[in-house]
């Protein structure tokens, strides 16, 4: 259990639960993409979705975990609609396809959690040949943002209701190399640290999400995005570091949040009506926090939009 529960000014704290953030709110109508929706903080964020009456789609990479948790959201939730389709965010092609067979089905799109992630890995390149954490992170997200913009538009247009982007970021992104973002040195295993480069990835989340902020709000598109923290919790993020793992699983229910509260700043951002206009904040606890200063910097926000570019183009 958390043990600080002073509240913010939206009268939610670092206690708060995503059922508490989302409490009486009805998302009937709407339809949601959550990446890495079968563990972790993800797995509660669709179940408080669905609780809401909001139409999931659990992007996962691993189909026979994510029908699991099809199975038991709705045997919890009879009425819930959930559906799963296959998303390899470390894959540029199976982004494509994933993008490709979303469009394919009709579906609308109101609300996209970029929740799936790495954490600290050993070097490995993807199937891209793109260091891991920042092609998981953060590439795939940027690609997958970009190619379902176009549908997110269309809905909010057509629903005459509030397009949300999320990502999901964490205060490690304050942990980046020194340079924030190393454009240079992206797969240099020789300059590689797996804390660093998590940071580096993290970082990239908010950047991403500041920067396509500022071009929605450019195009007036009724469309959101902002960034969080969702919290120190214990999940499978750690598998690298059996070590800190160990410690977190004797002493975090003393000082990390349990999922129901780490998937609450998600939740908040995605249907809470007090976040309603607000576009290219930072979360933290459920309220508006102060990311650091490199997170803020529009230059590098811009810079790394047009390398991520540079780095998703089919060529």
């Amino acid at each position: 259990m958390w043990i600080f529960g002073w509240k913010g000014p939206s009268g939610f704290s670092a206690s708060s639960t995503a059922e508490d953030v989302t409490h009486g709110i009805d998302g009937t109508g709407l339809t949601a993409i959550v990446t890495g929706g079968s563990s972790g903080i993800g797995v509660e964020t669709a179940r408080v979705l669905a609780l809401c009456g909001v139409h999931v789609v659990l992007a996962v990479r691993n189909m026979d975990a994510g029908s699991k948790v099809k199975e038991e959201i709705q045997k919890e939730i009879p009425a819930a609609k959930v559906d799963v389709m296959e998303l390899d965010l470390s894959s540029l092609a199976s982004v494509r396809n994933f993008a490709s067979e979303y469009k394919s089905s009709g579906l609308s799109l109101n609300i996209l959690i970029n929740n799936a992630g790495v954490m600290a890995t050993p070097f490995m390149l993807s199937q891209d040949n793109i260091e891991l954490q920042f092609a998981t992170n953060h590439l795939g997200h940027f690609l997958l943002t970009n190619l379902l913009l176009e549908t997110m538009k269309n809905t909010a247009c057509e629903s005459n209701r509030e397009g949300r982007i999320v990502n999901v970021s964490s205060e490690g992104h304050r942990f980046a190399y020194r340079e924030g973002i190393c454009f240079d040195k992206i797969n240099d295993e020789s300059w590689y640290n797996s804390l660093f480069a998590y940071g580096q990835s993290k970082l990239a989340n908010i950047l991403h999400a500041n920067e396509l902020a500022r071009r929605l709000k450019e195009d007036r598109a009724e469309i959101t995005v902002n960034s969080l923290h969702p919290g120190s919790i214990m999940t499978n993020l750690l598998r690298h570091h059996s070590f800190i793992n160990r410690i977190g699983n004797i002493f975090g229910k003393y000082v990390l949040k349990n999922v129901q509260q780490g998937a609450a700043t998600t939740c908040y951002i995605a249907l809470n009506p007090q976040v309603k206009g607000l576009s290219g904040e930072y979360f933290s606890d459920s309220n508006i926090a102060k990311p650091s200063s490199q997170a803020k910097n529009a230059d590098l926000a811009k810079k790394l939009w047009d390398f991520s570019l540079s780095l998703t183009d089919p060529k």
